[in-house]
C-alpha cells in the first residue's frame, strides 16, 4: 500500500498549469467576451474539456510576454 501511495505523489501536478477564460480576463482587465474572442485566435494553447475552456498557463505566459508595450 506505502509503494502505491508514493507512487500516485510522483504523478501529482507541482502547481498550476491551466487558467480559465475569467482567469485571462482578470489578467488583461478585458471582458468575458473579448477573452473567448483572444481564445479563438491561436496565440496561445486552449483545451476543451466539455463544455469548459482551459488556457495553457506557459502558452499564455509565454504569449504575454512577448506583446511589445504600447509606446514603448
Amino acid at each position: 500500500m506505502e509503494q502505491m501511495h508514493s507512487q500516485i505523489n510522483t504523478f501529482a501536478p507541482t502547481g498550476k498549469r491551466t487558467y480559465s477564460v475569467d482567469e485571462i480576463k482578470s489578467i488583461l482587465g478585458i471582458s468575458k467576451r473579448k477573452a473567448y474572442d483572444l481564445c479563438k485566435t491561436n496565440c496561445f494553447k486552449v483545451v476543451r474539456v466539455g463544455s469548459a475552456i482551459r488556457i495553457s498557463k506557459a502558452s499564455f505566459d509565454s504569449w504575454l510576454e512577448s506583446i511589445e508595450p504600447i509606446g514603448g
